[in-house]
């Protein structure tokens, strides 16, 4: 396939989600599998609702998730006086024409349905064939002149097969509103041609504006590009993702921990496959991806999913780059919190986290509970008798101290050898060892946080449970007495 151009054009209404994201991700993997070229283009002309905090925000998002395009980004709304000077020629050549109906003339003949320019009511031609040689100045917009004789549009959809619209399906539709500004349908077909778009990859949600800019593309001279259109998103109720969902802003889901990487290669999936497989490099992506694979029906999402991708991908990063990636995604000041430990613990305590962790926010959370000394303890756990517990927790305290090699190998094989020589199964010791480093009934392996906690840390911990159990026993045995 030669001379790929494609683009995504998100409107700057809102922060980046997760259906608009998947729409880069589409297209951005087409131009590469077939060595393309990616654009973006800000549709930006509803000056109302755009904001440039969210046309930073959108940019940010995109290169956060390595996808820039390879060409400088579009402004739309720096264009609009190429759209009138177009719609102008439309004009002239007789291809549109001035409508000087009012909402309200509209909504008295075509009833209450025919709200606000543009609806999709039937226009009735009332100014189809009107003099306007002398119109005072009146308002009016410009609606395009549908030719008699066009009895249907059809299109081959790349994804979805041949689509075709009736003509009663259409009417003669605006494409400049009476206070000037250009609608939607026709400034992307005069933006697409600029930029020589081949395909417009896009979601179904876009369909049935297909059939319009075809007419446009046509009545401008240009050539039309191939279409396709994607599934949509849904939620666990089949209705199309929303806020209701918890469907958030992608800005959120980086702040959460997820990665861009595993994020992506989650979003990929929905609407794509490659045989089972459900992990890709990017490379993998580049190599596979093609819209013969695509699923015409709609993909629900998947939370724990989307966890379950983002903890693999966790688990291949050194504990280097998931440092680095939380200071730069989450807090760019995070090593600071662990001011007990030195680079090279917190290092590994990354190491021993991150095969557990399904985002780096948990990460992040589980290894500042474990650099803070427990406070509380699990109420009444009761895993052997309180005297025995005792015993062992002194016992484990003392061989920490001479221990003369304190790492991970030896301090796991004292422990197996004090279990054996006590008659104490792993279970036995491990439980009430692991309250007292974490104060939580959960956590990595025990010599695994005994070597990152260190050994004076270690022992005084095992010392303050020893002291709280003996507290609790003192304060039982009084209320029984």
């Amino acid at each position: 396939m030669n001379d790929v151009r494609v683009r995504y054009a998100p409107s700057p209404t809102g922060h980046l989600h997760l259906g608009s994201l998947r729409t880069a991700l589409y297209n951005w993997l087409f131009a590469r599998h077939h060595l393309g070229v990616f654009l973006v283009r800000i549709e930006d002309t509803d000056l109302e609702r755009s904001k440039p905090e969210y046309t930073q925000s959108i940019l940010e998002t995109l290169q956060w998730a390595s996808m820039e395009p390879d060409e400088p980004v579009i402004i739309q709304s720096e264009r609009i006086e190429i759209h009138r000077k177009i719609a102008h020629q439309l004009l002239t050549e007789g291809k549109v024409y001035r409508c000087f109906c009012t909402p309200a003339e509209l909504r008295e003949r075509l009833g209450e349905s025919a709200s606000q320019e543009g609806s999709y009511t039937r226009y009735d031609g009332k100014c189809r064939d009107k003099d306007v040689t002398n119109f005072d100045e009146k308002p009016f917009a410009l609606r395009f002149r549908l030719q008699e004789d066009r009895q249907s549009i059809l299109f081959n959809d790349l994804i979805r097969g041949p689509v075709q619209f009736e003509r009663d399906q259409l009417d003669d539709f605006i494409i400049v509103r009476s206070d000037g500004t250009p609608m939607y349908n026709f400034v992307v077909v005069v933006d697409d041609a600029f930029m020589n778009i081949s395909h417009v990859l896009r979601g179904e949600d876009h369909i049935s504006n297909t059939p319009k800019q075809i007419l446009l593309y046509e009545a401008c001279g240009y050539a039309v590009p191939q279409f396709a259109h994607f599934s949509m998103i849904l939620g666990p109720d089949g209705q199309r993702l929303s806020k209701r969902h918890g469907a958030t802003s992608v800005l959120e889901y980086k702040q959460e921990g997820f990665l861009p990487d595993a994020l992506c290669n989650y979003l990929v999936r929905l609407g794509w496959s490659h045989g089972d497989q459900e992990l890709f490099t990017r490379q993998e992506l580049f190599n596979y991806f093609d819209l013969g694979a695509m699923s015409k029906k709609g993909a629900i999402f998947d939370p724990k999913k989307l966890e379950w991708v983002n903890g693999m991908y966790i688990r291949n990063l050194s504990p280097e780059v998931i440092l680095d990636t939380i200071e730069r995604d989450m807090n760019h000041t995070w090593r600071t919190v662990f001011s007990k430990w030195s680079l090279s613990t917190l290092l590994k305590g990354i190491s021993l986290y991150k095969e557990r962790a399904k985002t780096l926010k948990e990460l992040s959370d589980d290894l500042k509970s474990l650099h803070e000394t427990p406070v509380k303890f699990p109420e009444n756990p009761n895993f052997i008798d309180t005297s025995s517990v005792l015993n062992s927790l002194q016992a484990v305290e003392d061989l920490l101290e001479r221990l003369d090699t304190f790492s991970y190998e030896f301090i796991d094989k004292t422990l197996k050898e004090f279990c054996h020589e006590a008659a104490l199964s792993l279970s036995q010791l491990m439980q009430p060892l692991r309250i007292a480093l974490t104060g939580k009934i959960s956590s990595p392996g025990v010599a695994s946080i005994i070597e990152v906690l260190g050994r004076e840390e270690s022992a005084y911990r095992i010392r303050l449970f020893r002291d709280y159990l003996k507290k609790k026993g003192r304060n039982e045995a009084l209320t029984n007495n």
